[in-house]
């Protein structure tokens, strides 16, 4: 199994990881504990982890090395999507140290362009 993790500042880490697992749920296995501030999604290829903390919302993905991006590409693209209004932007680092996938909204996407 690989891991790939990522720390995505927002003032409102909570609502997002809450609102990212609720959407999620939907069509997968996810969960979200108030009191706690966590929650796991689980895929048919790997899991995810998300982890409420002062300041930022903490992600992780986990499954064989083939299918990280797809993991990476599909939890951070919902985030992104909710926090298009804040901007958010989520960059994931590989546990070898490798950079991962980016996912950023448009609007950020279209300005370096």
């Amino acid at each position: 199994m690989s891991r790939s993790e990522a720390r995505v500042p927002t003032d409102r880490p909570a609502r997002y990881g809450k609102q990212l697992a609720a959407h999620m749920g939907r069509k997968i296995r996810a969960e979200w504990s108030e009191e706690s501030g966590r929650g796991s999604l689980v895929f048919g290829a790997g899991t995810a982890t998300l982890v409420a903390e002062p300041g930022a919302l903490l992600l992780a993905v986990e499954g064989e090395a083939a299918d990280l991006d797809g993991l990476e590409d599909v939890v951070g693209r919902h985030l992104v999507r909710f926090g298009a209004r804040d901007e958010l932007v989520v960059e994931w680092r590989r546990e070898d140290g490798v950079p991962g996938t980016v996912q950023r909204g448009e609007g950020e996407a279209a300005a370096e362009a």
